[in-house]
């Protein structure tokens, strides 16, 4: 089975829509196949337009007949409910010591955890039927390819599987395209205006974003806000020794300055400069 592991941003929304234009024209791009499954992992915190674009994925899904499925994989209501009390997913928090040394916490499983894990669970069990424990059949050992839309830009996130019924395959990487191609392909083969899918709560974030979110997404905003606070009353409780942010200036979100926000990252398209999401 080739499998895609939808984010419903710019890059895994593109490799969906390739593959459903693919089904009922010439084939353009053989690094990426006619899907057996696009599958979606909800976290419970995405941005608001990341709906917008499930829904526009799952219509042209419908419509080439492949099948699209959403798992509920709520990393955000997970965290509210475990952090300093429980064990929880890895994320890359900004940190800073009791001396004001600023650092990261370097490791980060919860892209594995909540979604590529998920997927492959789901695959097992739902798709092929596997019962727990089950032994793989050896027509099923290194056989499913499980497709991730990490871009030519992203390529030092790449990582092979770990789980020995998948092949794990970077096609964007294949193919050379960086973020802004797959912004371009979304928006000239199909009229889609796409953003990135990261987590309100993805460390990686510009401070822009969360000035955006507030200005545009209030209930979004709230959300951060508090995720953001209970990292600092949770944190003394926890193995982290560090206070831990979400924002890159190691500030609360609350506290963040227009000066901090001033950050936004952009790829030029057709003489604009786009903002990328993130």
């Amino acid at each position: 089975m080739n499998i895609l592991s939808c984010g419903a941003g710019m890059q895994s929304t593109a490799l969906a829509l390739i593959s459903c234009d693919q089904t009922r024209s010439k084939v353009v791009h053989p690094q990426v196949p006619r899907y057996d499954a696009i599958i979606y992992c909800d976290l419970g915190c995405e941005p608001a337009w990341v709906a917008d674009q499930v829904r526009f994925i799952e219509r042209a899904c419908v419509d080439c007949n492949i099948p699209f499925y959403i798992l509920q994989s709520n990393l955000y209501q997970d965290y509210m409910q475990r952090f300093g009390r429980q064990r929880v997913s890895a994320m890359p928090f900004w940190t800073l010591d009791e001396q004001g040394k600023a650092g990261r916490i370097a490791r980060r499983s919860c892209t594995v955890d909540y979604k590529v894990l998920m997927i492959q669970k789901f695959v097992r069990y739902e798709l092929l039927g596997y019962r727990p424990y089950q032994r793989l059949r050896p027509e099923d050992i290194g056989t499913h390819e499980l497709h991730i839309g990490f871009s030519s830009e992203e390529a030092h996130r790449s990582f092979p599987s770990r789980h020995a019924m998948f092949q794990n395959r970077f096609p964007l990487i294949e193919m050379g395209w960086e973020r802004k191609d797959c912004y371009a392909y979304n928006l000239d083969e199909w009229g889609l205006d796409s953003k990135a899918s990261a987590c309100l709560i993805c460390p990686f974030h510009r401070n822009y974003f969360f000035h955006h979110i507030k200005n545009n997404f209030p209930a979004d905003y709230a959300s951060v806000v508090n995720f953001d606070n209970m990292l600092a009353k949770w944190q003394p409780m926890s193995k982290i020794k560090n206070r831990v942010f979400l924002s890159r200036s190691r500030k609360r979100i609350i506290d963040l300055t227009p000066a901090d926000c001033d950050d936004a990252q952009t790829f030029e398209y057709c003489g604009h400069q786009i903002w990328n999401g993130f």
